[in-house]
């Protein structure tokens, strides 16, 4: 992603914009949640405050730039969106988010729908996981 996309998605190119979507583009975890994005920011000594991450980025969401996940207990993370579906799986230990596709799940998801009478038009899935004892 780029400005164009900013531009694209109506949003005006502006310093915090750029800022947070770079700290999306180059973070080693593709979910972040908005203090993690503040932190990121502080790293790299921007001034950019908390108030204006959580803005930018609800921005960012209602323009279909990211996706926000809000998993159990609060826990509400931000990607960004590249079109590609998957699954989510979440860690109740460490609150790590990892993510998985399976042909296999997304099958018999359209499969149950359809004996019930439905069309599956979209969905969510989260695994709530723990490690197994070794």
């Amino acid at each position: 992603m780029d400005n164009q996309q900013l531009k694209k998605a109506g949003l005006k190119i502006t310093l915090p914009r750029v800022k947070i979507l770079q700290i999306l583009e180059n973070s080693h975890d593709p979910h972040m949640s908005a203090e993690d994005v503040y932190k990121a920011l502080m790293e790299a000594e921007e001034e950019v405050g908390l108030a204006t991450v959580y803005r930018v980025l609800t921005q960012f969401e209602q323009a279909g730039l990211v996706m926000r996940h809000n998993f159990e207990g609060g826990h509400s993370v931000f990607e960004l969106d590249r079109g590609e579906h998957h699954d989510h799986m979440v860690c109740l230990q460490s609150g790590k988010v990892i993510e998985f596709h399976s042909e296999e799940i997304e099958k018999l998801q359209k499969e149950v729908a359809e004996k019930m009478g439905y069309r599956l038009v979209d969905h969510s899935l989260v695994l709530y996981v723990e490690p197994k004892e070794s």
